[in-house]
């Protein structure tokens, strides 16, 4: 079977849009469609079935793919073992992760992993936690990084650090004076906060409802480094991951208010393919992303 048509379905199949897959894959769409119309003649079954908005895997394509991932990430296995002959002198190390982990904890950890193995290359993939499990399970990245975990059976998950959400507010804010602040306060204060279906919005709004709190935001922004700046400009209140806001606090461009009735941790989970064999340079990579978030 020739891998780059499989390649090219298993990508359609992950996207559900052979637009989206040649984007993935970069090339032309109809370089897949060919690749894909191929492979159905060569196995005589219809792995797809054409809809107004895209494809769904037939019976024969759901069958096809579950072995697709495993072929797939065999050939990534293979080629990391060859490259582990040279010692982590050569080749490639994909890591995939969901925005704050990506921004936010990840570079310091590459920038240390690639001092010490600097002819190794290291690629970052930042998306969201349904993406960033799409591509462990195609073999497109070693592991995954991500908040959130959509449950599969096809995928082995840990929790290896736990992410703090804390308020913030601009230097100078009146309950910054208070003694002791309760979530009942933050109501007085102009809430900013991320767009609606954002994974941090939802986490905040689920720990605010076990108080009977609702923070209806006076402003809705698209990352968190846009909801930052507005805080440090002094348009409001906000909570977000105590990653995100390590440099401005120390900074002093924003400050961390203690809330005494708040908790909210949230799961960073490490998502691996279940049964893979585990490379040197993964391993080595983990073992230096531990020691940093211990």
């Amino acid at each position: 079977m020739d891998l780059d048509k499989l390649r090219a379905f298993a990508a359609v199949a992950l996207e559900g849009n052979i637009t989206r897959a040649a984007r993935r894959l970069r090339t032309s769409q109809p370089a897949v469609s060919k690749q894909v119309s191929e492979l159905e003649e060569s196995l005589g079954a219809v792995l797809f079935d054409r809809l107004p908005r895209g494809v769904r895997l037939t019976e024969a394509g759901q069958v096809l793919m579950h072995h697709a991932q495993q072929i797939l990430a065999a050939e990534r296995l293979a080629e990391n073992e060859i490259a582990e002959l040279s010692g982590l002198r050569r080749g490639k190390l994909s890591i995939g992760a969901s925005t704050t982990i990506g921004s936010y904890l990840l570079p310091g950890v590459f920038g240390a992993f690639q001092r010490k193995h600097p002819q190794l290359r290291l690629e970052l993939e930042i998306a969201n936690t349904t993406a960033i499990q799409a591509m462990v399970l195609d073999g497109r990245i070693d592991l995954g990084l991500t908040e959130g975990v959509v449950p599969t059976d096809q995928l082995t998950t840990e929790v290896v650090h736990y992410d703090e959400m804390v308020a913030i507010v601009a230097p100078g804010h009146p309950l910054l004076a208070k003694p002791r602040v309760h979530i009942r306060d933050l109501r007085k204060v102009p809430f900013i906060g991320r767009e609606r279906g954002s994974g941090t919005r939802e986490v905040i709004e689920a720990a605010l409802a076990e108080h009977q709190v609702e923070l209806e935001p006076v402003m809705s922004l698209g990352s968190t480094e846009a909801v930052k700046r507005a805080v440090a400009a002094g348009l409001g209140l906000a909570i977000v991951s105590r990653l995100t806001v390590e440099l401005e606090v120390v900074a002093q461009k924003l400050m961390v208010l203690e809330v005494a009735d708040l908790s909210v941790r949230r799961g960073l989970h490490l998502v691996r393919l279940k049964g893979k064999r585990e490379s040197r340079a993964v391993s080595m990579f983990l073992k230096l992303l531990r020691e940093a978030l211990a």
